[in-house]
């Protein structure tokens, strides 16, 4: 599982927020990778490149937005992800579509 890191100081002011942000501050505990202060992101921390950018389930995520590149998706390694621009109509022409074809829709 991958780490997460929290901005530091996140519990200490709520207008900061949880997501990460370098510490740039000359005397900060963290920035100098002090013991016992929480850790920074390293390159150390990355995943592995095989798995770089998949969704969870495996697949690469490719957004869909007409049928054209509903079809030229391949089943093996894609699953496709339909636009919010497409209406109801169309998504259920194209869920049947890739059901036919075996195509994962990630957003049914």
């Amino acid at each position: 599982m991958k780490k997460t890191f929290k901005r530091q100081e996140y519990a200490r002011y709520k207008k900061l927020g949880m997501n990460w942000r370098k510490a740039r501050g000359t005397l900060s505990k963290r920035r100098r990778y002090q013991k016992g202060k929480p850790a920074m992101p390293t390159v150390g921390y990355g995943s592995p490149k095989a798995t770089r950018g998949l969704h969870p389930s495996g697949f690469e995520d490719v957004l869909v937005c007409n049928m054209k590149e509903l079809e030229a998706l391949n089943p093996e390694v894609q699953a496709g992800r339909i636009s919010s621009a497409v209406g109801q109509r169309k998504k259920e022409m194209m869920l049947i579509k890739a059901k036919e074809l075996g195509i994962k829709i990630l957003n049914k």
